[in-house]
Formats: C-alpha cells, structure tokens, sequence
C-alpha cells in the first residue's frame, strides 16, 4: 500500500510559464481516487544534474514518485536515464515496445519512424511497461529500494490516457484502502462566513475531513474519507455531511455538480426545461461556456450579445423610456432584457447580464464591477446586483459564474 507520493514533472518550458502543469492536477486528483496520499508537487527543467538531486530528495521522503515529461526521443528527453541512473536500475531494449512505436508512425503519421524514436523502446530492466497507443512515449513503473516509480509522458492526451488505462489499474490492484470525497457547492455566503459556521467541525475533522475553497459565485466544501471499502468511505461521511447540510440549510444547492455548465445543461435536460442569454459585458461567455457542453442544444437555445443599446432595444426589446431613464446598467434593464431573450427564443428560462467590467465606470455614477443579472421565468424575473471587483478579465468570469449559479440554485427548488 503507497502511502505518500510526489509528483515530478519534468520540462524547462513548465518552469518558463509556456505551458501549464495541467498534467500534475489531472494525476494527483486520479491518486487520491485510489487512496494515494499526494505531499508534494515538484518541477524541475531539461537538466540531469537538477532531475538527480530532485530524485535524490523526493525518494527520502515518498514511497511512490510519479514522473511526468522527458520520455520523447530527443537529446533534452532525459528523464528515463538520470531516474534509472539514480536508482541504479539498467534499461533493455523492448522488441514489443519498438514495433509498437514504429506502427504508430506507419499508421497515424503515414511515414516511417526515425531512428532517432529507438530510444523510446529502451525501459527499465524489470518494469512493468504502460503501452501508449496513442502516442510514441510508452510509460513505465519498477520498484527499486522500497520506492515504487513511474513514469508518463508529458503531452497531456498520452498523460491522461496511461493515467487512467494503465497506471490507474496498476496501483489498485496494489492498494489497501481507498479515498472517497463529495464537494457541496454552497451559494450565498462568503468563504469566511463559511468557516465561521463550521470552524469546530473543519478543526476537528480528521477522517472524513473537511475544507473550503472559494470557486467562482459560490464556496465549495470537500468532504473525503479514507477507508477500506467505498461503502465504508460513505458511512465516514455520512454524518459529516448531514452536520454541515443542517448549520448551512438552503445555501447548500448541490452535491458533486462538476462544471456549473455541465450542471445547468444536465438539470434542464432532466427537467425538459430550456434556457436562452441576453449578455451584455460577459459578450456571449455565457453561451460560450453552455455551448461547451456535449448535449446542450437540448436546453440552450440560442443568446444575443447586447453590447449596444441599440441592439438591447431593437432586438431584445428593451424599451428606450428605460434605458434613457436609468441606463443600461441598472436593474430595469436587466429584467427587460431577461424577458426578452425569453420571449424572442421561446425558452423556459433566460439569463441577462449588464455591467461594467471597466477599465471605466459609467455616467451615472455606477463604478467598474456594478453588475445586474436578470433570471426570467413564468412566474417572473428576479435580478440580482453584484459589486464584483477584479481587473476586465475577472469580472467577466465572476459575472458569468454568478448567473451560472442563480440559474443552478433556481433548478434546485423546482422539481427534480
């Protein structure tokens, strides 16, 4: 059974800012699905000297490291011999391995293999290989001196595959106990205010334990247990979870919804209910993101970027007695704008957002961050208004996970 593990990820481009290290959050959230406690995320760059002292101090500390990049075939791919060098573990050619490598140049790049790809069929002496079909670096895992190691490709499609086709199997089949964790998405209050209602249960909650992170509009609480089985895990969290429903009441809207998108799309479908967007300063990121999701034209119907009020009242309706009364950015705006992205597209529902993301504030003395969000249904429109703060790009993104989460918080009370 691992009990701590590190995670390596091997790329001078990771450490330049070129490229996130998306590859790492994607593997640790896969460990701690099969009971692997992740303590450490290191980063290293294209250099043999550096990969050796980091192997060199992630082996005192972990008994299960996991290395991500550096398994390419050309001359700064050098993960597999510093790792292999460091725990004196000779490499032998795969025959399998190799024909493998040049029947994915043959029969994905239509072209023959270069010789320089043979290094890729070189593995550690004993491992067990993680076969990549889709892609040339194959991965591996060899213990060594009482430390398990294995090793994955960089490019984040080969990562993710092996993660969970090869690697994922290799460590269950290995493991004693499981981790289980549920996240309740809460709406409604601020993070501190949070961990002021729950401050004793949070300081006191070891197996399951309990924390907070603030996630866009709303405040998400993980729960997670360890033990043997899941349905040991579920009976930890139980009233744990209770507990936490009981101080919170109706702020908490949610178990487990994933995207706020993904959710808003699934609960429409279910309840074969629709939505439409009238956007004005969020300029169709609503629609952007709805449109993301596989399956949503069975509940977006369509939206209009409003970002002029020429187009708030020619298409949408809005009267000009209200725009010129009160200005776009106000709360009679955004109703009027809600109804009528509902009644131009048919939809059960609609979603309106106007404000100011900046750099300036308008003539009537609204500051950059005043937002207004309208959510029109049958029996009418309620709208919200929001003092974001943040630079144009935050408060954009913040404006549009506050209508996600009205929306989701509206799906909740109605009928399931």
């Amino acid at each position: 059974m691992f009990h701590h593990a590190e995670i390596i990820a091997v790329g001078s481009e990771l450490l330049l800012g070129n490229v996130a290290n998306t590859d790492a959050q994607y593997v640790s959230q896969k460990l701690a699905a099969v009971g692997v406690d992740v303590l450490y995320h290191t980063v290293v760059g294209d250099n043999p000297e550096r990969l050796r002292q980091v192997t060199d101090i992630a082996r005192q500390r972990c008994d299960l490291l996991i290395f991500i990049g550096g398994l390419g075939p050309t001359y700064d791919d050098l993960t597999k011999d510093t790792v292999c060098a460091a725990f004196g573990v000779a490499t032998e050619f795969h025959e399998d391995v190799m024909e493998e490598i040049s029947g994915y140049f043959k029969n994905v790049f239509r072209r023959e293999m270069p010789d320089c790809n043979r290094r890729q069929a070189y593995l550690p002496k004993g491992c067990t290989v993680l076969h990549n079909p889709v892609g040339t670096a194959p991965g591996c895992v060899f213990t060594a001196d009482g430390v398990t190691v294995a090793m994955l490709p960089g490019v984040p499609h080969e990562c993710r595959y092996l993660t969970d086709h090869a690697l994922l199997p290799y460590l269950q089949a290995r493991q004693e106990s499981m981790i289980l964790s549920h996240t309740l998405h809460v709406f409604g209050l601020t993070e501190p205010k949070v961990q002021e209602e729950l401050g004793d249960l949070m300081n006191g909650a070891v197996n399951p334990s309990l924390a907070p992170y603030a996630k866009g509009a709303e405040v998400q609480l993980r729960l997670t247990a360890k033990a043997a089985t899941e349905a040991d895990c579920e009976r930890l969290l139980a009233p744990l979870m209770q507990a936490v429903r009981q101080r919170l009441g109706a702020h908490v809207y949610g178990v487990d919804m994933g995207s706020p998108e993904q959710h808003a799309v699934q609960a429409l479908t279910r309840r074969a209910l629709t939505v439409s967007a009238a956007e004005s300063c969020t300029g169709g990121l609503i629609a952007k993101r709805l449109t993301d999701v596989p399956g949503a034209s069975a509940a977006f119907l369509g939206g209009v970027v409003s970002y002029t009020n020429g187009v708030k009242h020619g298409v949408l309706g809005v009267p000009e007695a209200l725009l010129q009364q009160y200005g776009a950015v106000s709360e009679p705006v955004a109703k009027a704008m809600a109804e009528g992205a509902r009644r131009i597209t048919g939809s059960s529902l609609a979603l309106s957002v106007t404000g100011l993301a900046g750099p300036d504030g308008d003539d009537r003395g609204n500051p950059v961050g005043t937002v207004y969000i309208g959510l029109a249904q049958a029996g009418g429109t309620q709208v919200t208004q929001l003092f974001l703060k943040g630079d144009r790009k935050s408060i954009r993104q913040q404006a549009a996970d506050y209508a996600f989460a009205l929306l989701n918080k509206y799906l909740q009370k109605i009928n399931p």
